[in-house]
């Protein structure tokens, strides 16, 4: 059965089913007569900078679009056209920034990435000195994030289990109270505990291990929500199943709930690592900082890529700008990202490896 078309005098089509609609490059021309709005809206009003010129286009677009929508479509297509902007709105709000910054320290860190900038510590080098690099930073932060990750992941991945497949009562209405409290918790109050009770209670000095005892306590709530949904997407009749055929429930979680979690189980825990793989304040009460390699982290102190990154800021000479600590600092942000991507990468690949074969 066809469906007879027809162009409606307003510049929309027309369907006999689905009646007027606008044409398809409607958008398209209500963000160049947006543009065009808000160009001129700046020359007649003198507005300074182009911040308040790309709100005004934002706005108009909005505003025109919808107002053509509730000309030709009616009212509730209308509403419809205006929820789609304001989602595909706050999309760019939110994605624009990222890729500009993203981008800002891309240019501003590859232009000191070298074989040496990987290969060499900050030992013997000065602020007004060129070279050096973060090879003593980077082992550092993968030493201390490992250390967190095996303290924290097992404990929440082992709460999620029992929130999941045995949380019942009080205790488990007071396990998930503590964790929810403990995700707003600030890293530095975190630092701070370890501090007062470590090296304050027991006299000791900043070593790697404390900081990472600090991003664990921040890395569990992460890791107990997280896996604690992937748990709950393990369909209910795998389960029963199971428990059908006469398997005891332990059985059941390591053979048949935690495979099928798996590939989200990963991605959860690599989650957790990106949370707290940036962490600075902890950091500056609990490792402290040093130029030289320390591939022990229970004694001395232990660099990391944000101490880095607040060392080599921290050597401006007042309000001067160091062009050589700046650009190492850059180097050291733009590797941390890429590291944290780098993990992400490999937590997909071992997620699908993970993934249960379903023939």
């Amino acid at each position: 059965m066809s469906v007879a078309t027809a162009p409606a005098s307003s510049g929309s089509i027309r369907s006999e089913l689905i009646g007027a609609r606008l044409p398809s490059w409607a958008p398209y021309g209500s963000a160049v007569a947006a543009v065009g709005l808000a160009v001129l809206l700046r020359w007649l009003l003198e507005w300074t900078g182009w911040s308040t010129t790309f709100f005004a286009a934002a706005a108009l677009f909005v505003l025109v679009l919808t107002t053509w929508s509730f000309a030709v479509e009616g009212r509730r297509q209308a509403k419809n056209r205006f929820a789609s902007t304001l989602i595909y709105a706050s999309f760019l709000a939110a994605i624009v920034p990222l890729v500009l910054i993203l981008t800002y320290i891309g240019i501003k860190g590859f232009s000191v990435f070298s074989a040496d900038f990987f290969l060499r510590s900050m030992n013997g080098v000065t602020s007004r000195m060129a070279g050096g690099g973060l090879y003593h930073a980077l082992i550092g932060t993968l030493i201390t994030v490992a250390i967190a990750a095996i303290i924290a992941l097992p404990i929440g991945i082992f709460t999620a289990i029992y929130l999941v497949e045995y949380g019942r009562g009080k205790f488990a209405k007071t396990v998930t109270f503590f964790v929810d409290v403990m995700t707003g918790v600030p890293s530095i109050v975190a630092g701070l505990f370890v501090y007062t009770f470590l090296l304050l209670g027991f006299g000791m000095r900043p070593f790697g291990a404390a900081g990472a005892l600090a991003l664990a306590i921040l890395m569990v709530p992460v890791s107990v929500r997280a896996s604690e949904e992937m748990l709950k997407l393990v369909p209910r009749d795998l389960r029963d199943a199971s428990y059908a055929l006469g398997v005891p429930k332990w059985r059941t979680i390591v053979r048949v709930v935690l495979p099928t979690a798996m590939s989200g189980l990963i991605t959860s825990s690599l989650l957790a690592v990106a949370r707290v793989a940036g962490e600075t304040a902890p950091l500056i009460l609990l490792t402290g900082y040093t130029a030289s390699i320390n591939f022990n982290p229970f004694s001395g102190d232990q660099a990391t890529l944000p101490m880095m990154i607040w060392d080599q800021l921290g050597k401006r000479s007042g309000t001067t700008s160091n062009d050589l600590t700046e650009a190492r600092a850059w180097g050291a942000a733009l590797t941390l990202v890429l590291l944290v991507l780098i993990l992400n990468i490999g937590a997909r690949l071992l997620a699908r490896l993970a993934k249960p074969k379903t023939s």
